[in-house]
């Protein structure tokens, strides 16, 4: 290591050390005055993980974990101290799965007699989902001067097979599935049939659950939202008009009237369940399952991202089972999948961990598609958002040939071979039709082998997962129809699920324990190194957010076997 990379590794351990001392050090007895006002700011991305929230803050850079979001919102639930919770929403980086199970939040809020405000603080092309969020509160503000544009819902796709056409570069496909397009996003240049007509499924499913939610929110029938978000709401003053929301008014101003102290998201921050009354009597392990599906043991891919690691996974879930204090285990899942052969091992680990006797559940986040619906499977019950993209039973396999591409850079090849099928192992030329059939061949066998699975998990003929698979992608709510899930909802209904496994009454307060546990400072801080002088070394391309999507998939989804992921990275905006 180079004197000023050592320099550098000092200076950021003081630092993380200083931050870490001055987090410990933080007041946790704060006074909150009867019928307060708790203001809770909501922004930016969240992510499905368990993290360490002062390494974050000190070096200035990672996403809060989702989970930290949702417990303030149930301590503030169980604070009779408070009388109004704002929040403050800014735009958002997050998918329907989460943004229905924060509006749930939301609900649940007012139902313990709390006074719920929403407060849109934007100013953006686009404000659908974050309006859709606000609209579970019993009023909305919006802020003067800002744009919070409710214009429906799109999706789009992009292709890149004229991309590879014009460097030379054709592919070699298998796949399993009528649905199972993954491939298309590569090699074509626009949807084919049933790919359409999934996208279009999808969204309407997805519209209904936002056109549907806003009109319960703001008392209104779905007709008249429609109506409304046809004519294009922009302004504050279009929306207060529409019945959108309640008033146009400065944050501070808006407080003000409210006539109660306020309490600050960073202040209740150190507020612990003890005081509001949380008084735990069961302990259920949270291991989180973030990003693709790999083997091995990282817990981040080179470029930085989330990796759902088999054998990291398979620890945290034997450790759980071994526990004697630890009584249930739920599974977080928001990934699109990956490897066929680490999904297959993280079903196995699953498998083993309920030799244990515990009550095991998988609760869907965002994304739980192909392999993430996978090792879902193996669970004892299934929990999703109801605009949760799962399903995506289906298989397929890619390689590149790269002659036509070396070609036009001037480069030739000749290759040798020894078998009747080793051109397998040679990129430049296209596989022969026996080597095709044996690859297509390959992909139908984990076809088989993944609805298999999925019928012994849910209690199925193979021929219904069959109809029901195919590659398809489903929401959470159309899952639930066909019998791909148990029940909708979000953690909150996983917890619901381990007191009724384990025999407890409704109200029994549940602890969700972190497994494995935090890592140690320096493996945190080494992380941190690792991304930072990544993203430093590859930079970012100015794509657009799709393509952004499509190029991390490249980047981190292993390559060289049959993967399980869904159709497309869908993100309707």
């Amino acid at each position: 290591m180079s004197v000023r990379r050592k320099t550098r590794v000092c200076l950021l351990a003081l630092l993380v050390l200083g931050g870490a001392l001055l987090w410990l050090g933080e007041e946790s007895g704060l006074v909150i005055e009867a019928r307060s006002t708790l203001v809770l700011e909501l922004g930016g991305e969240y992510v499905e993980a368990s993290q360490s929230p002062w390494i974050s803050r000190v070096l200035g850079e990672g996403s809060p974990p989702f989970t930290g979001l949702l417990s303030l919102f149930a301590l503030a639930e169980r604070d009779s101290r408070l009388g109004t919770v704002v929040i403050v929403i800014r735009p958002l980086s997050i998918g329907w799965g989460k943004v229905g199970e924060l509006r749930e939040a939301i609900g649940r809020l007012e139902t313990a007699g709390h006074r719920t405000v929403a407060y849109l603080e934007m100013a953006t092309f686009s404000g659908s989902k974050e309006y859709f969020l606000a609209s579970a509160a019993e009023e909305v503000f919006v802020v003067p001067a800002g744009s919070v544009p409710v214009l429906g819902l799109a999706a789009e796709y992009f292709f890149l097979g004229g991309l590879w056409e014009k460097l030379g570069v054709e592919f070699d496909v298998a796949k399993a599935g009528r649905y199972k397009s993954a491939v298309e996003a590569y090699t074509a240049s626009e949807m084919s049939e049933p790919s359409l007509e999934m996208a279009n499924s999808l969204l309407d499913a997805t519209n209904d659950f936002f056109v549907s939610g806003i009109a319960q929110g703001r008392n209104m029938s779905v007709q008249e939202v429609r109506a409304a978000i046809d004519q294009g709401p922009i302004l504050p003053v279009d929306l207060q008009t529409l019945g959108f929301v309640d008033g146009v008014e400065h944050l501070d101003i808006l407080l003000d009237a409210l006539g109660e102290a306020v309490v600050e998201h960073d202040e209740y921050a150190t507020v612990t369940p003890e005081q509001v009354g949380i008084k735990p009597i069961a302990r259920a392990a949270l291991i989180y399952g973030s990003g693709a599906v790999v083997s091995g043991w990282g817990s981040r891919s080179p470029r930085g991202e989330l990796v759902f690691a088999a054998s990291r996974v398979a620890e945290a879930l034997e450790q759980a089972a071994d526990d004697p204090s630890i009584d249930a285990i739920i599974l977080r899942i928001d990934s699109p999948g990956g490897s066929a052969l680490a999904a297959e091992e993280i079903w196995r680990s699953i498998g083993i961990a309920q030799q244990a006797g515990k009550p095991i559940i998988a609760s869907f986040s965002d994304l739980a598609a192909s392999g993430g619906y996978y090792v879902a499977v193996a669970a004892d019950e299934i929990v999703s958002n109801d605009a949760t993209l799962t399903g995506s039973i289906g298989v397929f396999a890619l390689r590149p040939v790269l002659a036509g591409g070396l070609a036009k850079l001037g480069v030739t090849t000749q290759s040798l071979t020894r078998g009747r099928y080793a051109d397998f192992m040679v990129s430049s030329q296209p596989l022969s039709e026996g080597a095709r059939m044996r690859m297509q061949a390959m992909v139908l066998q984990v076809y088989d082998l993944f609805v298999s699975r999925v019928a012994e998990g849910r209690g199925m003929e193979l021929e219904a997962v069959d109809r029901v698979g195919q590659g398809r992608v489903w929401t959470g709510s159309q899952a639930y129809e066909l019998g791909l899930v148990d029940f909708l909802g979000g953690l909150h209904m996983a917890t619901d699920r381990v007191r009724v496994r384990l025999g407890l009454g409704a109200d029994a307060d549940v602890a969700l324990v972190a497994f494995p546990p935090p890592r140690s400072l320096g493996e945190e801080l080494g992380d941190a190194l690792d991304v930072r002088l990544a993203t430093m070394m590859q930079g970012r391309w100015p794509l657009p957010e799709t393509l952004r999507g499509v190029e991390s998939w490249l980047a981190d989804l292993p390559t060289g076997g049959p993967l399980l992921v869904p159709p497309y990275l869908v993100e309707i905006h």
